[in-house]
Order: C-alpha cells, then structure tokens, then sequence
C-alpha cells in the first residue's frame, strides 16, 4: 500500500514555504500527502513582506480529527511545523493521542524561531508548550536559536564546538524523543549541517556540506519535508539525513544569483528530478 502521512502546519499563499513546500516534496518521494492547514496567510512573515493577511484555523482542527476518526483514517507518520497558539499545540497533542499508533512515527519541527531570536508572536512560554510536542515524538529536528529556546537558555549565535552542540543534543533527549536532528551547525566558516543523536544508543552521526553565504527562506521546510519522506520510507536515520542536507544545498545552489527574484524562498522546483536520483 502507498504510504500517508499527515502534515500539520500553516499555508502561505505565496512565499514557498510550509504546507506549499511540504505537499510537493512528500509527493515526489512517492507518499500520499494529507493536510491540516493551521492558518492561511498571504505570504509568509519572513522579511520583504509587510501587510500580509492570518485567516486562523484552530477552530476547524478538531473537526477535521473527528473526521478522519469516524473514516478510520492510519498515517505512517504525522509531522507537525508552524503552529501559532497554545491552543493549537494542545489539539495537536490530542491529535496524537487520537491517530498515533505503534508503527508510525511523530516528527516535529519545534518552530520557534532563528538567527538568534523567536518569531514574531512566540515567547519563553509558547517554547515551554512545545516542549510538550516534543515530549511526544519521536523525532524533533529544531534549528540552533530553537535548541536554546527549548532549554530556557541564551542563545548563541557562532562559536559552536563539539562539547557545546554535544551537551544541547542530550539535554534535548530529555525532553522525551529518542532522535534528536540539530541543523545549522557549524564548527567552521566552510562547512554547514546537522548532527543528529540517538537516546536510546547514544550514538550521534555528523553530516555538513558546504556553507554557502547568504541567508535562504524556506530551506528549514525544504529539509523538514524531505527527512519526513524518507524516514516514512524507513531508509536509515543517517541516510535519511544525508538527502535531506543534499537536498537541501542543492535547492541553494539553484537560487543562489537568481536572488533579486527569489529573495522570498529557494528554488526547489527545479530540483525535484534530483530528488527523484538522491532516493534510487
């Protein structure tokens, strides 16, 4: 049978990131793609847009779930981005305790924020309300500013070093999930990536590639979409991660010189045979 997964997160009508980025890429890798938008925008609230609309959807999330209760719907896994309120983090975790099963698997991308600081709208509490999602999963991938928030601690921006993201990749377990992905680390100005760390063996596995200057939008979805896919197809953690990162530079690689018309988000529709090659 066709694997299915369910992605729960916002849709910005323009702006590639999100459910636009995750419905496509899930798709390519051969698995059914369902959705829980948790808001519509315009454009997402990256910088370059101002005056963009938030339609919230909290209220329809529950109906949807009783839904697919009564169609006796089964995910391969469920994977959860951008979620704008306390309120939606708690019908989240309901969702959970609805449609987790013990073959599938809950992958959570804690967004809180980057380059230091939260996003617009969240604070130390929203951060302690997803320590609760992460308590629940199996799999959380947060960014470098995201690991600090989780823990209630400063957030360091550079100067990273084995001892450090070490000590932030255990302390993270803690919260609950037995794989622990950590992006955007680096040791060195050349190289970028992710070290991931695994509870229950205490094995960590590095994988970096090159860093290319400039800051992308959208490339935490492109990676978040394409880990999803190939660990619902039960590749290896370490292979999984390994296209997920390749994947991921090479969208960069398209956009970069085509920034003054992509400024908003990467390229990734032109790299989609790509990924077709990375999974063979």
């Amino acid at each position: 049978m066709m694997k299915r997964i369910v992605s729960i997160q916002d849709i910005s009508c323009f702006g590639k990131c999100s459910l636009t980025v995750a419905l496509p890429i899930i798709s390519t890798m051969g698995i059914e793609t369902c959705v829980i938008p948790t808001a519509v925008l315009s454009t997402h609230t990256g910088s370059g847009f101002e005056g963009y609309t938030y339609h919230d959807l909290t209220a329809d999330i529950p109906n949807i779930a009783a839904h697919w209760k009564r169609l006796g719907l089964h995910f391969d896994a469920i994977s959860t981005g951008y979620l704008g309120s306390k309120e939606q983090v708690g019908m989240v975790l309901d969702f959970f305790t609805e449609f987790s099963t013990p073959d599938n698997k809950i992958i959570v991308d804690p967004v809180l924020g980057d380059k230091g600081q939260f996003y617009k709208g969240f604070n130390s509490d929203f951060a302690k309300e997803m320590c609760r999602l992460c308590n629940n999963a199996d799999v959380i991938k947060p960014n470098m500013t995201e690991a600090a928030l989780l823990l209630g601690e400063e957030c360091r921006e550079g100067g990273y070093d084995e001892s450090y993201v070490g000590e932030l990749l255990k302390r993270l377990s803690e919260l609950g999930a037995r794989h622990i992905i950590l992006t955007g680390v680096s040791y060195t100005p050349d190289k970028q990536g992710v070290v991931a760390f695994d509870r229950e063996t205490g094995e960590t596995f590095t994988y970096f590639s090159e860093n290319i200057p400039g800051y992308f939008h959208s490339t935490g979805d492109v990676f978040s979409a394409t880990l999803t896919g190939a660990l619902v197809h039960n590749y290896s953690l370490e292979r999984s991660i390994r296209i997920a990162v390749d994947f991921t530079v090479d969208c960069i690689r398209h956009t970069v010189g085509h920034q003054c018309e992509h400024w908003y988000s990467v390229r990734f529709e032109e790299c989609i045979p790509d990924l077709i090659s990375m999974m063979g």
